[in-house]
């Protein structure tokens, strides 16, 4: 149920309440001007959470990649959170994953063709992939991933996520709870989406939800959902991906260094033999103790078994040393994307299209579609072999675990 996840140190609320001046009177510079806000030409879309972590930004900014960038020549910005660089850095193929960070980095590992910055002030990354609003930018549509706090910039649509587990309407500021700033932080979201509900979210919860957000008329409110594809390996053998078949007899070593892990552990459970959790703080770089002890805790498990981390995860411990032969066959990544629920998912894109097509600098023919699935993908690549080759064999869909 909604706000289930919530756990409030009572304690630790006189804290709170001194961190919570503090980002008043922020926020009050901002709001009468004092502190300046900057808007762009190019239009700008951001995506971020008031609460620490946990909220599902990526997925959520790679459904905006896949809805736009067929059509538009797309950028994403972010922080590159503990990266390993100063400034601005725009990737490319030779990019590490420790000069950008590993959102970033798994983003434009799924999205090659995508363009991906990080900088820690928005405002001038922004300028400098627009060069500074010029009429040949090569940049349509930006998208600010994790920047509902940064108000040095105005974005044209402000993505506000909140997690159906943990309700801000529930929640505290830290560090008692784990808002970032109150509760009135959300009046400057344009859409509020609230993610990870469950698939059969019913009618009367819908409405008590959106009476309990008390958002203004101008706002609009959007429930999604997890979706899993089918675990890819993260190191590939003989230049070949294997097929992670049936898990329900699998003993699964999960291993995460996110935010929130417990959605993932619970949607797993009822599809495995058992889960044997091992969990690192969000962003965790992985030491050479932290590698042992992954080593001698797979070893320890028995057969039949294997590993399943975040995407998020997967990109860090690629560039980690150390990992044993074993768990290195038996390492696979999930790959998680997001669905809207309630038959909303015409309107929302229909809103970021209408944006996108008024306030694009150029003439843009975008109409509005379905974001693909995993699946739908899957049968778009076998509709296109089959016409290239009538005689051909229909290529056997991947193996797909369908949680919740």
């Amino acid at each position: 149920m909604e706000g289930d996840f919530i756990k409030i140190n009572e304690w630790l609320t006189p804290l709170s309440w001194f961190y919570g001046l503090g980002v008043n009177i922020r926020n009050f510079l901002f709001d009468t001007g004092m502190q300046k806000s900057r808007s762009f030409k190019t239009p700008v879309i951001s995506v971020g959470n008031i609460t620490v972590g946990g909220t599902g930004k990526t997925p959520h900014v790679e459904y905006l990649v896949r809805l736009l960038q067929d059509h538009l020549r797309l950028a994403v910005l972010s922080r590159g959170y503990k990266r390993k660089t100063n400034g601005f850095v725009i990737a490319d193929d030779t990019t590490k994953m420790s000069d950008i960070g590993d959102e970033p980095f798994q983003m434009k590992q799924k999205f090659p063709k995508l363009t991906v910055a990080v900088d820690h002030s928005r405002a001038d990354g922004i300028c400098r992939l627009t060069k500074n609003d010029s009429k040949d930018a090569d940049i349509d549509v930006v998208l600010l991933d994790d920047a509902f706090q940064h108000r040095q910039v105005k974005p044209g649509i402000n993505i506000l996520l909140v997690d159906y587990h943990r309700l801000i309407i529930y929640d505290k500021l830290l560090p008692a709870g784990r808002l970032r700033e109150p509760l009135k932080g959300k009046n400057r979201a344009d859409i509020v989406i609230v993610t990870k509900c469950p698939k059969d979210l019913k009618p009367m919860e819908f409405r008590v939800i959106t009476k309990a957000m008390d958002l203004f008329p101008y706002q609009r409110l959007f429930f999604s959902t997890l979706d899993y594809d089918a675990p890819q390996p993260v190191f590939m053998e003989h230049g070949k991906h294997k097929v992670l078949g049936d898990l329900k007899d699998t003993n699964v070593l999960l291993l995460t260094g996110i935010a929130s892990p417990r959605q993932l552990s619970e949607d797993l459970t009822p599809h495995v033999g058992s889960i044997t959790p091992l969990t690192f703080a969000d962003h965790h770089y992985f030491s050479q103790k932290d590698v042992e002890l992954i080593n001698s805790t797979f070893d320890a498990m028995p057969s039949p078994k294997c590993i399943i981390t975040t995407e998020k995860d997967a990109v860090r411990l690629t560039a980690t040393d150390g990992l044993s032969d074993d768990v290195r066959r038996n390492l696979y990544q999930q790959p998680v994307r997001v669905s809207l629920l309630l038959d909303q998912e015409e309107t929302f894109n229909q809103y970021i299209i209408d944006y996108v097509r008024k306030n694009a600098r150029r003439h843009i023919t975008l109409k509005p579609r379905k974001v693909s699935t995993k699946a739908d993908d899957t049968k778009a690549e076998d509709t296109k072999a089959d016409e290239t080759n009538a005689d051909s064999t229909k290529t056997k869909r991947p193996h797909t675990i369908s949680f919740r």
